[in-house]
């Protein structure tokens, strides 16, 4: 049983970016120990799939189409889920988008499309429910950032500045929320097996660089999810997976104008590689 179990026995949990890959493997490890899930996603199909397995596993599933972007729409899923569920112990703000291209090639209208997303759905998830988890005293809110606020690979810029936010949301909340008994995780993976760019707008070499580098990582969902529970229960703010991650951390923390160029040459040429094949 997870520590996060254990801690909250009413088990109830919010999950945006539900019907897929990591949220969707969030669910299901909750459900296996009984948990009310909150199921929030764009995907209504996948939803219902998703909602179905969760049902076979043991969980409660309450489903919620949502754009997490869209904050009057968020607002009214998070007031009903609450009536519902009668509060919230966890919240993952995980819905995310993934894309890439040059700083001043990328179309404003898509920077714009991916703050809404990666950054404004974690704002909004933690401005609606934390007020809930004050008055009760208790809750955990775990925010989806990536490691890509800490390498800021080139080509990557809105990808790499929502992240960074995420990063920077998750610390401050640490700080605010520590006298509520609210705790606070911000979770850092590289590449793992996902459909992070099934939305992608950067063009087909976006999506052929970041689906080599995701068949490279071998790290499938579910093994990650089951780490992030863990090391939530633990009550670590910084859950940065795998091993490589860390050291990326550390590396940049060291020697930092080095980590920079090194991160330049490394995704240069690897961009070179995928750019021969498309």
């Amino acid at each position: 049983m997870y520590q996060l179990t254990k801690d909250h026995p009413e088990k109830r949990a919010f999950i945006t970016g539900a019907a897929s890959g990591l949220g969707q493997a969030f669910c299901f490890e909750l459900a296996r120990e009984g948990w009310t899930i909150g199921m929030a996603d764009i995907n209504v199909k996948d939803l219902a799939i998703t909602a179905a397995e969760i049902e076979k596993l043991g969980g409660r599933p309450l489903s919620f189409p949502l754009d997490v972007s869209d904050k009057e729409q968020y607002k009214k899923v998070a007031d009903e889920f609450l009536t519902k569920a009668g509060g919230i112990d966890l919240l993952f703000n995980n819905a995310g988008v993934g894309d890439g291209g040059g700083f001043e090639e990328y179309a404003l209208e898509n920077y714009e499309w991916m703050v809404g997303i990666n950054q404004m759905g974690v704002v909004y998830g933690c401005y609606y429910f934390i007020p809930a988890m004050k008055k009760q005293r208790s809750g955990h809110i775990l925010n989806t950032a990536s490691a890509a606020a800490i390498g800021c690979a080139p080509t990557m810029g809105a990808y790499n500045m929502t992240k960074a936010a995420v990063v920077a949301i998750s610390e401050t909340l640490y700080g605010e929320l520590m006298d509520h008994n609210i705790r606070v995780s911000c979770i850092q993976p590289l590449y793992f097996k996902t459909n992070v760019i099934q939305y992608a707008r950067g063009g087909e070499l976006v999506k052929k660089a970041t689906q080599m580098f995701i068949e490279r990582s071998g790290l499938e969902a579910p093994e990650v999810a089951r780490e992030i529970l863990e090391r939530a229960g633990k009550k670590e703010l910084y859950i940065l997976l795998p091993k490589e991650a860390r050291k990326m951390w550390a590396l940049k923390r060291l020697a930092p104008t080095w980590f920079r160029k090194q991160v330049k040459e490394r995704f240069m040429h690897a961009m070179r590689k995928v750019a021969k094949r498309v």
